[in-house]
C-alpha cells in the first residue's frame, strides 16, 4: 500500500509517521511517499531522513522517499493525505494583522483570514485532484489542509476525487469530555454536529447513558487546541446552550475580547500565531535534524497538532479494514441538517467503510447555533465561488456574510488590501492562469 503526503515539508508529519508506526498491524503500508514544493525542499529533506529513522527503530520494512515531483509520487498511490499551506507562514501573518487594522478578527481559519486562506489554497488543492483523477483515480484523499471543510467541499464540488475531510478538534473535544467524566475516551459515544471548526457535541453516551449534562457541569480551563486560550466564560455557555463548543466559537462569543488580545499579541513581543509558530518551528526542524533523534519529540505538542495522527491515520485504517466504526469527519450535508443544502459540506459522526463516509442520520441541531451555522456556511459557499472564478463582487458578499465582519467599508478596504499582499497566490483575481 502506499501513502502519498502532500506538504510533506510539514512540522506535522512526524505524526504521520508515528500514525503509520503504531497502525503496521491492520494497515500494510510498504510506502510513504513525502512532496513538497521548492521552498519547502530543506524542510522535506530533513522530514524524510527523520521519518527513515523513525520506521527503521520501528523495525519496519516501509520504503520512505522525499521529492519535488508530485505527478511521480501520486502514481500508484492508495491514500492521500493534503496537508499544505500556500504561501506559508509569511502568508499566514499577513492574514492575521492586515484584518486588525480594520477592527476584524485575524485568524488562520476563522473570518477574513480563514477566507483568503481558502482563496489561496482551492486552486492548488484542485490542481493536485486533477493529478489524482488522472494517476490514480480509485485512491481516497484524506484533507487535513485548513480550513477543512471549505476546502473538502470545493473538492466534492468541482472534482470527482473521492475525499473526506478531517480536523482533530473534535477527537480532542471527545479526550476533553472524558477527563470530566474521569472515564477512558474510548468508553464515551459523542456525538458532532455543525460545520468545521463551528461544531458542537450535543450528546455524550457512557454504557448507552445520555452524560452530556454532567460532562457539562464539569468546567475545564484548558483549551483542547493550543492556538486559543480559553476563557471559562466559555463553559458557561456551554451549559446554557446545553452542548460542548468547538473551542473556534469563542472567536463569535467573545469577539471583543479575542480582538483585543490579538491586537495586544500582534504589537507585543508575542507576536501572531504566525510568528509563535515560526519560533516553534525553528526549534522543530533543529531537533528533527538531529542524526540520534528516532521519535517524535515531545516539543512538537507546542505545533498543535494533539491526536493528528491518530484523527487521520485511525480513518484510513478503517477505509481500507471496511471497520464501520464511527468517527468525526467533513462530508456533504445530503440532508441530514435540513436547514443548509444538500451539496455542501458538514462536520459529523460517520460510519467509516471501504465506501467512505456514510453519516449517522440523528443529527439534531441546538437552536442556540443553527442561526451562526446557516450564516457561516452562506459564507463558505461564496468563499469557494470567489476561489473558483476570481470575481471580487463574490468575495466581497462573502466578507459580508461572515459574522464577524461588520461594516462593508471596512470590508471593501481589507479586501482590496488582502488581495494586493496576495497577489503572487491569487492569480485568479488578476486574470493570470495559477
Amino acid at each position: 500500500m502506499k501513502l502519498v503526503v502532500i506538504g510533506g515539508g510539514s512540522s506535522y508529519t512526524p505524526e504521520l509517521i508515528e500514525g503509520v508506526i503504531k497502525h503496521h498491524e491492520t494497515l500494510p503500508i510498504t510506502e510513504v511517499a513525502l512532496v513538497d514544493i521548492e521552498a519547502g525542499s530543506e524542510k522535506l529533506r530533513i522530514n524524510t531522513a527523520f521519518s527513515k529513522r523513525m520506521i527503521e527503530k520501528a523495525g519496519l520494512s516501509i520504503a520512505v522517499s522525499g521529492t519535488l515531483d508530485r505527478r511521480a509520487a501520486l502514481a500508484g498511490a492508495d491514500f492521500i493525505i493534503t496537508q499544505i499551506r500556500v504561501g506559508g507562514l509569511d502568508a499566514r501573518a499577513r492574514d492575521e494583522r492586515i484584518p486588525l487594522k480594520y477592527g476584524m478578527i485575524g485568524q488562520e481559519t476563522t473570518g477574513i483570514g480563514g477566507c483568503f486562506k481558502a482563496l489561496r489554497t482551492i486552486p492548488v488543492m484542485l490542481d493536485i485532484c486533477r493529478d489524482i483523477e488522472e494517476l490514480c483515480p480509485e485512491a481516497w484523499l484524506i484533507n487535513f489542509t485548513n480550513p477543512s471543510g471549505i476546502v473538502t467541499e470545493a473538492v466534492l464540488k468541482h472534482t470527482h476525487v473521492k475525499c473526506i475531510g478531517l480536523c482533530n478538534c473534535s477527537i480532542n473535544m471527545r479526550y476533553d469530555a472524558a477527563q470530566r467524566l474521569s472515564v477512558p475516551a474510548e468508553s464515551l459515544d459523542c456525538r458532532f454536529i455543525g460545520l468545521n471548526h463551528l461544531s458542537v457535541m450535543n450528546h455524550a453516551y457512557l454504557d448507552g447513558k445520555e452524560r452530556i449534562q454532567d460532562v457539562l457541569n464539569v468546567f475545564n480551563s484548558e483549551s483542547v487546541v493550543k492556538n486559543i486560550e480559553k476563557d471559562e466564560e466559555m463553559d458557561r455557555v456551554a451549559k446554557e446552550f446545553g452542548c460542548m463548543l468547538s473551542p473556534y466559537l469563542q472567536y463569535f462569543y467573545m469577539e471583543k475580547q479575542m480582538l483585543e488580545e490579538e491586537t495586544a499579541q500582534a504589537i507585543g513581543l508575542e507576536g501572531t500565531r504566525a510568528d509563535q509558530v515560526k519560533a516553534v518551528e525553528k526549534e522543530l526542524f533543529i531537533q528533527y535534524s538531529n542524526p540520534e533523534l528516532k521519535e517524535k519529540p515531545e516539543a512538537l505538542a507546542r505545533r498543535g497538532g494533539a491526536r493528528y495522527s491518530e484523527a487521520a491515520i485511525n480513518l484510513i485504517d478503517s477505509i481500507y479494514n471496511d471497520s464501520q466504526d464511527v468517527q468525526v469527519v467533513d462530508v456533504m450535508n445530503n440532508g441530514l441538517i435540513p436547514q443548509l443544502p444538500d451539496d455542501c459540506v458538514i462536520e459529523t459522526n460517520c460510519a467509516i467503510g471501504k465506501n467512505g463516509a456514510k453519516p449517522l442520520m440523528d443529527a439534531d441541531v441546538p437552536l442556540s447555533v443553527i442561526g451562526l451555522i446557516c450564516q457561516v456556511k452562506a459564507y463558505e459557499i461564496l468563499t469557494i465561488e470567489a476561489a473558483v472564478s476570481g470575481d471580487r463582487g463574490t468575495a466581497l458578499r462573502a466578507f459580508l456574510n461572515h459574522p464577524l465582519v461588520r461594516d462593508v467599508r471596512d470590508a471593501r478596504a481589507a479586501l482590496s488590501e488582502m488581495l494586493e499582499a496576495n497577489k503572487e497566490y491569487l492569480p485568479q483575481f488578476f486574470g493570470r492562469e495559477a
